[in-house]
């Protein structure tokens, strides 16, 4: 059975229309996960759930490397910031909340926090600024992390350092195929092309049917196809429905650079809680660079002032919610 909106647009391409009649033909009831932000934001900008039949569902998992940043890194980003320390990150991080404020209101409040789009920027503008104590607030999955990787491989200036808040893909979606009433994932492909293809063959083992995926409409039509076919035979592996961009064993070089730099550890993700082998951090050799740890002396005033105000705004919430 189809939803009411599942006809064909007339305007969609020929390729588009026939792996979505390939998948409004199929009745195998099949709950699918994607990991991924672009994604969904494809699958929503195309509509495509509309022209799905009813017995395919997609759903969103934890798609977003900003929405899954914990409240405890963001504190001790505002509090470097706070501190004395010149913050700079991502846009999109500037208004993500910490235990009792953002970054954003931490520069309203004359702390000195910057965007920037790359971690070349920061480290541009701390050979600028000597002056400044430079930290870049890096975040992401493992899409972003070699670009850290290589700037750290490459000389920096005594007066920059990394405040790093990475996560690795695969441990959290085991973690969902676990927790989760799921059938089948679509994987990142911006993530696969990093780290290749077999980091999700765990999840074939298990039975999950999984498929890499890429960003356009087609792309994730094929991937539903794709996932469909391996259902229908009964069998779970993990394929390459982006192979013009990701290869089985991923970026060599990437990764390499990657494994020089940081090493794996568990974190702290917002919304699900701890996972093991999930994050990245520093590895000792590069100890000089990590901010947490390089002006811990410097921030912790500042973060106990930050949760001492965190529990005030928490008490505050609890004796409003009282009933009367």
């Amino acid at each position: 059975m189809k939803n009411e909106d599942s006809s064909l647009n007339p305007s969609m391409p020929d390729l588009e229309k026939k792996l979505l009649e390939r998948i409004q033909a199929s009745e195998m009831p099949l709950r699918i996960m994607h990991v991924c932000g672009t994604h969904e934001r494809t699958i929503s900008k195309y509509g495509l759930r509309s022209v799905l039949p009813q017995n395919i569902e997609v759903i969103s998992g934890p798609g977003c490397p900003v929405c899954v940043t914990p409240e405890e890194d963001v504190d001790i980003a505002i509090a470097l910031a706070k501190s004395g320390a010149t913050v700079v990150t991502f846009g999109d991080m500037m208004r993500v909340p910490g235990s009792a404020e953002s970054l954003l209101d931490a520069k309203s409040g004359g702390a000195d926090v910057r965007m920037v789009y790359s971690i070349d920027d920061a480290i541009s503008l701390a050979n600028k600024k000597p002056e400044l104590e430079v930290v870049f607030f890096g975040i992401g999955f493992e899409t972003t992390v070699p670009a850290n990787a290589a700037a750290l491989l490459r000389k920096t200036p005594e007066n920059f350092s990394l405040l790093a808040s990475q996560k690795q893909t695969p441990p959290a979606v085991g973690l969902l195929a676990r927790d989760s009433e799921v059938d089948a994932f679509i994987a990142p492909g911006h993530v696969a092309t990093i780290i290749g293809t077999k980091p999700f063959e765990p999840l074939a083992e298990k039975g999950f049917p999984v498929v890499v995926s890429g960003f356009e409409a087609r792309d994730v039509l094929l991937g539903i196809n794709l996932l469909l076919a391996q259902a229908e035979k009964g069998v779970s592996r993990v394929d390459n429905g982006y192979p013009r961009v990701v290869k089985p064993e991923g970026n060599k070089i990437a990764l390499k650079m990657m494994n020089e730099v940081f090493e794996t550890s568990e974190s702290e993700w917002r919304g699900i809680g701890n996972i093991e082998n999930s994050g990245l951090v520093l590895r000792k050799e590069y100890e000089d660079k990590n901010a947490s740890k390089k002006h811990e002396d410097l921030y912790s005033t500042s973060l106990e002032e930050i949760k001492a105000k965190a529990e005030k705004k928490d008490k505050k919430n609890a004796v409003s919610a009282r009933p009367s």
